[in-house]
């Protein structure tokens, strides 16, 4: 790889320790995609909970964060991903206490090292979102599919450590989604039922994201003609990375790169699939359980909007939890403190949910709170929520947030 003398003299160790390490590890990941150099990146956004870190992984963190300040803090404006533990409310969830030390050593690590705790991956909606063109190393996958699809912006899934090198650099390996010729569509879909509401977003996103299956491919949708917000776009990307590894798609007309299907691809070189009544009512059906006792309700991943939260009060108003089940709403820490100063929390909460901020439900030990807390049945209006959580020994349901609520009321699946 081609490297500038301000690169070769972080890689040979003049600027210190932490970014010796960085250049070197992007060094490899740059030559296993074959990258001919690097690009440089104006922000960085570090997936790396406690749960998947572990032990090892925050003393990994800690040994950087003891380097003298001018060799450790990141170059460029970094944030975080969800974490796994509301520190206010982690006894109520049956975290423990050693969870929430582990939590406040990788923070006090973090913060050591100049990164912001920002515990969000809704930061495309609440904290400086990118512009068109502009590069990027993110992390959580349904903030890079939406900065890439919705804002125009260039960035790769990023793992937690190459992240933090990107961070500590301002630098990552020009391939993939940093390279124009990556980002032509090579799969093409016609919806000719429309998605309404933001379950049906995330079944449709889950659709085109099952069938394209691959990093590598980028699916052009036709035939969108309602209207499609911030919530419904990230329900729908959030899905479609989780079910295909998918980090970027193009909405004919909608998004930036494909005003129209001619500017994304070579229409006569790609057959479209249809999307219809019948997929829809399949992906629902994978994830059923009426009648069932529900133990849970979660809306989370991605993290929920203010005017989500603001739906979700509205719903709740006048209305009480059944006493068996558990509502958890969660949201970053930016949405929450105006959520709580509009009064959504307070309206939430007294009809029994409990509002959770800065964390991510299938990040924070979601298995041994189910353990500890008995519960097994799990309702979401997230697709992407419900893909992952049976992994976690639940049994998922996919459905509206009005059904959601209903059920949360009448204390089993309606």
């Amino acid at each position: 790889m081609k490297l500038t003398r301000e690169e070769q003299a972080m890689l040979d160790g003049k600027h210190g320790e932490p970014r010796r390490w960085a250049m070197e590890h992007m060094l490899q990941v740059g030559r296993f995609f074959d990258a001919e150099d690097f690009v440089p990146v104006t922000q960085a956004h570090i997936m790396a909970d406690t749960e998947s870190l572990g032990e090892a992984g925050v003393e990994f963190l800690e040994r950087f964060a003891n380097a003298p300040p001018a060799e450790r803090r990141v170059r460029i404006p970094m944030i975080t991903d969800p974490r796994g533990i509301d520190f206010c409310h982690y006894k109520r969830l049956r975290q423990t206490n050693e969870m929430a030390r582990l939590e406040q050593r990788a923070i006090d690590a973090f913060e050591a090292l100049g990164i912001l705790m920002t515990n969000t991956c809704i930061n495309y909606q609440t904290i400086m979102p990118p512009v068109r063109g502009e590069h990027l190393a993110f992390g959580d996958t349904g903030v890079v599919i939406y900065c890439n699809s919705v804002l125009g912006a260039y960035s790769n899934f990023e793992g937690g450590p190459s992240a933090l090198a990107a961070g500590l650099t301002g630098r990552t390996p020009r391939y993939g989604l940093h390279l124009d010729a990556n980002r032509r569509a090579t799969k093409r879909y016609c919806v000719v039922r429309q998605p309404h509401g933001w379950s049906d977003w995330g079944a449709l996103g889950g659709i085109v994201g099952a069938r394209a299956g691959s990093y590598w491919e980028v699916p052009v949708i036709e035939g969108i003609d309602v209207h499609a917000g911030s919530d419904e776009l990230k329900h729908f990307g959030a899905a479609m990375a989780s079910f295909g590894s998918i980090p970027l798609f193009h909405l004919v007309g909608i998004t930036p790169e494909a005003s129209t299907l001619d500017a994304v691809c070579d229409p006569t070189a790609l057959d479209a699939e249809a999307i219809g009544e019948q997929d829809y009512a399949d992906f629902f059906a994978r994830y059923g359980g009426k009648g069932d006792k529900l133990d849970v309700v979660v809306f989370a991943a991605p993290q929920l909007s203010l005017i989500e939260m603001q739906h979700l009060a509205e719903l709740l108003d006048g209305e009480e939890i059944h006493a068996d089940t558990a509502l958890l709403a969660v949201t970053s820490p930016v949405v929450a403190a105006d959520a709580r100063r509009m009064g959504l929390v307070d309206r939430i909460e007294a009809a029994g949910g409990l509002v959770l901020e800065g964390m991510c439900f299938y990040q924070s030990y979601a298995r041994e709170m189910g353990e500890a807390n008995g519960w097994k049945r799990l309702m979401s209006n997230s697709a992407k929520l419900v893909n992952i959580i049976g992994g976690y020994g639940y049994e998922p349901t996919l459905a509206s947030m009005e059904e959601c609520v209903a059920s949360a009321i009448a204390g089993e699946i309606i």
